[in-house]
């Protein structure tokens, strides 16, 4: 009999899925699967490389974080995408939930305000050789001037409320997902667009970084 000795990247990987993410509720094994396959050391700061498995949301520059691992996780569980669905990402960072997002979905269009950010994500996309995930230089508190519709929409940090002009994007038969609220208290809202209007849901509570162009958002209202 044989035993596997995990390096301690890999280690770090496993203690994260185990530690962080299961007790979190996360038990989707595709989720699971997943963020031992796209490698989330591979899309932080080279300086922060050892943090990439933290419990806490981690810094990359420009006044944007990654969410932390529990959180993205989570997120995507509660998608539950088929692989059929072109998604909306409102705040790329360094491309890590678009790359989660685009091997569960047909193809991710993702909105980031900071040019420099922008570039990381697209270097740090096509090494992990996801091509699906178009990365467009662009506030996500404004998006009118995007044609179409999408089934699901992702906003990777926090909001006061939902704008108006994002919910209209949906699908029937789409949903949003983004975490709502101000500190100390802020909530996981999941909302479906059906044939006779929309249908929201707030099922955990968590805390996460203001979207950049979000953080006076109360003149929306939904």
């Amino acid at each position: 009999m044989t035993t596997t000795t995990l390096s301690p990247l890999e280690q770090a990987r496993f203690n994260m899925i185990e530690q962080q993410i299961r007790p979190w509720n996360v038990l989707d094994t595709q989720v699971l699967e997943l963020l031992s396959e796209v490698k989330r050391e591979d899309f932080v700061p080279v300086a922060h490389k050892s943090l990439a498995f933290g419990d806490f949301e981690l810094t990359l520059g420009h006044g944007a974080s990654m969410l932390a691992p529990k959180v993205e996780a989570r997120l995507l569980q509660d998608l539950k995408l088929t692989g059929t669905e072109n998604v909306l990402e409102i705040g790329t960072g360094s491309g890590y939930m678009a790359a989660l997002l685009a091997r569960q979905s047909h193809h991710v269009t993702t909105l980031e305000i900071n040019p420099e950010l922008a570039a990381m994500a697209v270097q740090n996309l096509a090494h992990a050789v996801i091509a699906n995930v178009d990365v467009r230089v662009q506030d996500g508190s404004k998006v009118d001037a995007i044609v179409g519709e999408f089934d699901v929409i992702v906003l990777s940090g926090s909001v006061a409320k939902i704008p108006e002009t994002l919910t209209a994007k949906l699908k029937v038969g789409g949903r949003l997902v983004a975490i709502v609220g101000g500190e100390p208290v802020m909530r996981m809202t999941l909302v479906s667009r059906t044939s006779s209007g929309l249908q929201t849901i707030q099922p955990w509570d968590t805390l996460a970084p203001r979207l950049t162009g979000f953080a006076e958002n109360d003149k929306f209202t939904f």
